[in-house]
């Protein structure tokens, strides 16, 4: 070294120090000073995470010389990202792609393609999402719905023997494409015109490439339970796992029977089928206003129903059925279903059936109301709240085990229409009303439902749990302080309390600001092939 100036010396100290700083930083990040809930179940313990590459390659006690960048957590939890199993971004999220409304929930995973609805063409969905890049990671289901449509459209009949094998090949380049299943919504049409046969088929071709089944069932109201058996009955003859979607009571004469109809489930399990369920924790649901008509009615397209629809004769026989599922639900009227979107006149969002009745003079019974609804649906129709639920139910079926949280949400622009809190605030309502609150589960337990169980029904091998060598998905929040801020009355409100959200180890939420990062990945089903 006496053969060097004094600044060469200098000049290989810091380079020497440089080198050293970086051999030192083996990982790109550090969170330090957390209670770990590993979405297991298991009781919290203390210990950082390290994370590289975007993958988490070490949980232990770290310094913060080894890492590029640290975030102290102060003590909060530190858990996997949250994997919303039942969304609907189809369209939305190639508008929105930083879903803002899911990153500040604590989502970092979605399943899109359900309620048998979803894009049909997967492989080109796909690589349209890799183009724009998302800042949550996208799996979808392939929708019987879209299927059926493609070939039969929206015709009242079965299938033919041809058009069977046609909606079967249709699901079978889906899996192939990489969907993770094949998801039903048998209220809907044209998947309600179907019978338990022609779904069998189809959940037979998903079951082949190692799919799940996922249905909103054919009725979750007067007829819930045999609804219930029908998916069962689905999952045992097609040999496949079933997911029953937003598991709910809606009819009020069946109030507290969720009891009842958890037993369904629990009983098939003890049978051997694989059946599990989701829910969003709230009691309306939200779905369009035709399903307040008889599916009769919006078949053979929409010139057709406008026909159905402005006949005297046809327009009385749909009256007298809405009039008589009113009765058999013991209300009087429609007060309950509340305007989520109206196209056709945006001022009466926020409204329900009997105020808008009662706003535009009309008499005020529920003829009339029946009436203003086939107006609505004859002019487009409109999205719907239907608070038809009660708490009780919703706090039974949170507490049974193999119940996984959703939104049933797309991705909302903020400030735009009035629809569901669920969209902004599902699992943070969970962990602060649920289990802060409430108790009615342990924190440990709901982190589960959002974690690991989804991961393992979607079958996700590398994400949900905080594991060495899975996905850097990670939320950090503060269970003393995390709460839904969403309302029915002013639902555009992000969710508070959660600091981080990491997404392939990528900060797309730091200290609560959305940071515009797009790190998500496509969630591939195991049949895709390469």
């Amino acid at each position: 070294m006496k053969y060097f100036s004094s600044i060469t010396k200098t000049k290989l100290y810091f380079l020497l120090l440089i080198t050293n700083c970086v051999y030192a930083q083996k990982y790109d990040l550090v969170i330090k000073n957390g209670r770990v809930v590993d979405g297991s179940g298991n009781p919290w313990f203390a210990a950082d995470v390290a994370i590289k590459s975007g993958k988490i390659v070490g949980i232990g006690f770290f310094q913060t010389s080894e890492a590029v960048k640290v975030i102290d957590a102060k003590n909060q939890i530190i858990c996997p990202g949250f994997i919303d199993v039942h969304t609907h971004v189809e369209d939305g999220l190639q508008k929105l792609p930083t879903a803002d409304n899911f990153i500040y929930d604590g989502v970092t995973s979605i399943i899109t393609g359900n309620c048998g609805g979803s894009e049909l063409n997967l492989a080109k969905f796909f690589d349209e999402l890799k183009q724009i890049q998302t800042s949550v990671n996208v799996g979808s289901l392939i929708g019987h719905n879209t299927v059926r449509r493609h070939v039969m459209r929206n015709i009242f009949r079965d299938p033919t023997p041809k058009e069977q094998v046609q909606m079967e090949a249709l699901v079978e380049q889906a899996m192939k494409d990489g969907a993770v299943g094949l998801a039903t919504g048998l209220i809907y049409i044209p998947g309600t015109y179907s019978k338990t046969p022609e779904v069998v088929g189809l959940a037979k071709v998903a079951a082949m490439y190692n799919g799940i089944y996922a249905s909103h069932i054919r009725d979750e109201a007067s007829k819930v339970k045999e609804a219930i058996e029908e998916a069962i009955n689905i999952g045992r003859e097609a040999h496949i796992p079933v997911e029953i979607s937003h598991f709910k009571i809606s009819s009020k004469p069946l109030w507290g029977q969720s009891n009842t109809t958890i037993g369904l489930v629990e009983k098939a399990r003890l049978e051997g089928i694989d059946v599990n369920i989701d829910q969003y924790p709230y009691t309306a649901s939200s779905t369009n206003m035709g399903t307040m008509l008889p599916s009769w009615a919006l078949s053979d397209g929409d010139s057709i129903i406008h026909i159905r629809l402005t006949n005297a004769e046809t327009r009385k026989k749909i009256r007298t059925e809405m009039l008589k599922n009113l009765k058999a639900d013991n209300r009087q009227n429609f007060d309950y279903a509340f305007v989520a979107r109206y196209k056709e006149d945006s001022t009466l969002n926020g409204k329900n059936v009997s105020e808008i009745n009662k706003l535009l003079g009309r008499k005020t019974n529920a003829e009339t109301e029946a009436d203003l609804i086939m107006d609505m649906v004859d002019k487009g129709g409109a999205q719907m709240i239907f608070h038809k639920m009660s708490e009780e139910d919703v706090s039974r079926i949170l507490q049974y085990p193999y119940t996984m949280i959703a939104s049933d949400a797309g991705v909302i622009q903020f400030n735009k229409n009035v629809p569901h809190p669920r969209g902004y605030g599902s699992n943070a309502r969970v962990l602060g009303r649920y289990v802060r609150e409430k108790q009615v589960l342990r924190l440990e337990d709901a982190v589960r439902r959002m974690t690991s169980l989804p991961a393992q029904r979607f079958r996700i091998d590398n994400r949900g749990l905080i594991r060495v060598g899975y996905a850097a998905d990670v939320v950090i929040f503060d269970e003393n302080k995390i709460t839904d801020k969403a309302t029915f009355e002013q639902p555009h409100s992000y969710s508070e309390g959660i600091d981080f959200v990491l997404v392939n180890g990528v900060a797309v939420l730091e200290n609560g600001k959305h940071t515009g990062k797009k790190s998500g990945e496509i969630i591939y089903g195991k049949g895709k092939l390469e």
